[in-house]
């Protein structure tokens, strides 16, 4: 194992949090108009679980950074292009098809990603990753399941499914990016090798989509980019409106 440089370490450990919280706000908005009250409550959880792993990342980036900045000032006072989540995972509910599917390919490729990292030469993030594996094992099994329903279902439900799965595939490409922050990191032992894990991916998305009746997108198609470096779509604009409104009101409250 070679030393990390600190300024790559924060940045990969931003770009894990980053992608929770925003994830997590997007799941968030389904409390109250789940279709029905024990999907609510799972909706929530999730939401909550990855809530819970933004901040085990955020305030580890943190302190990595050293600039006094703790997990709420990263969270709610930065603007859109300081953001680094995936692409993915900023993109609208829309309807519950379109969030089972988001969920099924963000959680799917986080869990592989974590059983990696939690073998990470870095202590701390191996522990976040032990725990958020478990989580991500969970939400990629749910949204499967869904997956399978809604495609084998009924003729409207298979049609929005299928739509969902057509319109998101192309924020897919960016799971498995690498740049050079990865690289410096991966060869320290720190990081993890997702170009490693996308066939793994693909195939455990196959036997869901065999199953619900879908076939699998093509990768010959062109994949939006630029998340991790900032380059966000209009949709993370009004979500961090919406997430920010309290403590940019109020940023000297006391909680």
């Amino acid at each position: 194992m070679t030393t990390c440089d600190q300024k790559d370490l924060f940045t990969y450990v931003l770009r894990l949090g980053d992608s929770g919280l925003v994830l997590g706000q997007r799941l968030s908005e389904w409390v109250g108009k789940a279709p029905m009250l024990e999907e609510e409550m799972a909706l929530a959880n999730m939401a909550l679980d990855m809530v819970g792993q933004a901040r085990n990342f955020l305030s580890y980036a943190g302190e990595v950074e050293g600039r006094g900045r703790g997990e709420d000032a990263l969270a709610m006072h930065r603007d859109v292009g300081s953001f680094s989540n995936l692409l993915l995972v900023e993109q609208p509910n829309r309807d519950f098809a379109y969030t089972m599917v988001r969920q099924y390919f963000y959680a799917s490729f986080a869990e592989r990603l974590f059983e990696q990292l939690q073998h990470s030469a870095d202590s701390r993030l191996a522990g976040i990753a032990a725990k958020a594996v478990k989580e991500c094992r969970y939400h990629a099994r749910h949204s499967g399941l869904w997956l399978v329903r809604l495609g084998d279902g009924t003729e409207e439900s298979h049609q929005r499914v299928a739509r969902a799965l057509e319109d998101l595939w192309p924020y897919t490409g960016e799971l498995f990016e690498m740049d050079e922050v990865d690289r410096r990191l991966l060869e320290a032992g720190v990081a993890a090798d997702v170009q490693a894990m996308r066939t793994e991916w693909r195939e455990a998305l196959n036997q869901v989509l065999v199953e619900a009746r879908l076939p699998l997108p093509s990768d010959e198609i062109w994949m939006h980019s630029g998340g991790r470096i900032g380059r966000h779509s209009e949709h993370l604009g009004h979500l961090l409106a919406t997430m920010q409104i309290l403590p940019r009101s109020y940023p000297d409250a006391n909680w």
